[in-house]
């Protein structure tokens, strides 16, 4: 298990529109739930931000609150509209032997072969998927190797995605994960030639029963 980040808190009895003036004076409100009663926290923004920075919401934190520690994930991150500073932090306490859920993104790694050949591009059908891992194993992002993807009718399915240690993904292993899609234009110039061919047919037709 690798260090966990810490952040250190203090308890918040400032709610509501009063939060405001803590907000002026460095501090971000927060909560932390999940294995008891709700503690309304409050913490410094700068050395918070750092901490949430490298965290983001798959990483481990160790709360500590006036003595007390609590192992958590930052599950919620507010942020103001223009400025994108954290206006307010909810963190899920976590029992570090039981499974929780957790919504990580898909991303593709590798070079298919089928792109070379033109007229389209691999494409993921999912950019996100819901995981299942003790909490000490969630990851941010599931790669998907895409090089084996050698003809236009090549697929990934879920259970072609070699997952981490521990994750498992709540999708019916069979789901088409990855596939090949053609560029509008090479659609547009099929179909229209599916349309010529079917509108020969139609004259040709009409020919046989004038004559």
């Amino acid at each position: 298990m690798t260090d966990r980040i810490s952040v250190v808190a203090e308890p918040r009895t400032v709610t509501g529109k009063k939060v405001k003036q803590l907000r002026r004076e460095g501090y971000v409100p927060g909560v932390v739930y999940g294995r008891s009663e709700p503690i309304n926290l409050q913490m410094k923004g700068k050395a918070l931000r750092r901490a949430l920075r490298v965290a983001g919401s798959s990483q481990l934190i160790e709360l500590g609150v006036e003595g007390d520690t609590y192992t958590v994930l930052a599950r919620d991150i507010q942020q103001h509209l223009t400025r994108r500073d954290i206006m307010h932090v909810d963190f899920l306490e976590v029992d570090l032997k039981q499974t929780i859920k957790f919504v990580s993104n898909m991303v593709t790694v590798g070079t298919a072969p089928v792109e070379e050949l033109g007229g389209g591009r691999v494409a993921l059908m999912f950019h996100e998927v819901e995981i299942e891992a003790l909490p000490d194993a969630l990851v941010s992002e599931l790669e998907i190797d895409i090089s084996s993807l050698e003809d236009v009718n090549d697929v990934l399915l879920v259970s072609d995605i070699v997952l981490p240690e521990g994750v498992a993904i709540s999708l019916d292993p069979d789901t088409v994960v990855v596939r090949f899609q053609a560029d509008r234009a090479e659609i547009e110039e099929e179909e229209d030639e599916f349309l010529e061919g079917v509108e020969g047919e139609i004259f040709e037709d009409t020919e046989e029963i004038e004559e």
